[in-house]
């Protein structure tokens, strides 16, 4: 993706060949920086303060992260204890775990001496798988929005409510739920995005916001709370949203706030879709809610907003009545009864293990044994 004019994906090589270099999502929207990581704690940090966030990104830095890990000490002890290091960081996110465990897989049988080579030989492949799958799932996600659009009167516009961020910024590039948007506008579909906010972190208002602003896509801000009110009134042809974590009966983990989405959407009929890469299903688990750990983050992301302030300079906000206490769990659950169908790189499934295991008939097939 683009923006002024010049094409980024969210992690990179740096130009010493070895560093590897992350957009600062912490700085969005109001600064673009970059963040240079030179070893296996500062991706390990950059994952744990979300200045790298979204199930696939998360996936894809700690891969690289392991091997900057590798680069001062191959060892099998070092390697497995950077694989823990990383793992620690966020517990809901399911690319995680399997982007670490594709790289321990690699990397455990090989000679040291070939094992940095190799860790980022696989790290870059991650990547490209990820854009890959990502461009695919925009493809099948298109026929959506295509014939919601063939069912308009001409020139009207698709009107969709994303919650979250699951654009290119969680992704190596593309986005999930964000995709089958940007390919619905190249194409010519007048499309018009309702963003929600997504508090406590305000991923919606800061990084959906600016990466469709940057792509030229028409869409508007929206407080959490108004979606059930636009989609009562007619004004949400559908929702798509992504997903940290999917079981293979169909339960989908995402940001807080999204069952609540997925509720309002079955209430006034209106199609509730999630999009997700392969990678992000988790077949060892049935039930959602009772299976998938909610990573409980900082009270202060709740208190405290970060914000431009009169002066134009950013800065933090307390928005909280002194000494009150706040929760924070960053994630909830949908249940698959909820929603309309999974968007994934292999075409659109119903939420359900029948409905996943038809497209994934390998990895569904590894779940059985």
């Amino acid at each position: 993706m683009k923006i002024a004019g010049k094409a980024y994906r969210t992690i990179w090589l740096g130009e010493d060949g070895w560093s590897v270099v992350v957009i600062d999502q912490t700085r969005l929207p109001f600064s673009f920086e970059t963040v240079r990581l030179t070893q296996v704690e500062e991706a390990a940090a950059a994952i744990r303060d979300m200045i790298v966030r979204g199930a696939p990104l998360i996936g894809a830095t700690a891969a690289y992260g392991v091997a900057l890990a590798l680069r001062g000490d191959s060892s099998d002890a070092a390697l497995e204890q950077a694989l823990a290091l990383l793992g620690a960081t966020r517990p809901t996110a399911v690319n995680l775990h399997w982007a670490l465990a594709r790289m321990r897989t690699r990397l455990i049988d090989l000679p040291e001496t070939e094992r940095v080579a190799a860790a980022y030989a696989e790290a870059a492949a991650i990547c490209d798988e990820d854009v890959a799958l990502c461009r695919a799932i925009g493809e099948h996600g298109l026929g959506l929005i295509r014939a919601i659009a063939a069912g308009k009167p001409a020139g009207e516009r698709t009107n969709i409510l994303t919650h979250c961020n699951a654009g290119w910024l969680a992704t190596v590039d593309w986005g999930t739920a964000l995709a089958p948007i940007y390919l619905a506008h190249d194409a010519g579909i007048p499309v018009h995005v309702w963003v929600d906010e997504t508090r406590p972190r305000n991923q919606g208002a800061a990084l959906s916001a600016y990466e469709l602003g940057a792509h030229g896509v028409p869409h508007t801000v929206i407080s959490d709370n108004a979606g059930g009110h636009l989609m009562q009134h007619g004004e949400v042809d559908m929702v798509i949203v992504g997903t940290d974590r999917t079981t293979a009966t169909g339960d989908v983990a995402n940001k807080i706030g999204t069952y609540l989405k997925a509720l309002a959407a079955h209430d006034n009929g209106v199609p509730f879709y999630v999009a997700l890469p392969s990678p992000t299903i988790d077949w060892s688990l049935s039930d959602g809610l009772a299976e998938i750990p909610i990573e409980e983050r900082a009270a202060g992301e709740v208190t405290h907003l970060r914000g431009l302030g009169a002066d134009g300079r950013p800065g933090l906000f307390q928005v909280t009545a002194p000494g009150s206490p706040a929760a924070n769990p960053a994630f909830d659950v949908t249940p698959a009864r909820l929603v309309t169908g999974l968007v994934t790189e292999r075409g659109v499934a119903p939420a359900s293990f029948e409905g996943l295991s038809r497209l994934f008939p390998e990895l569904a097939q590894e779940r059985v044994k």
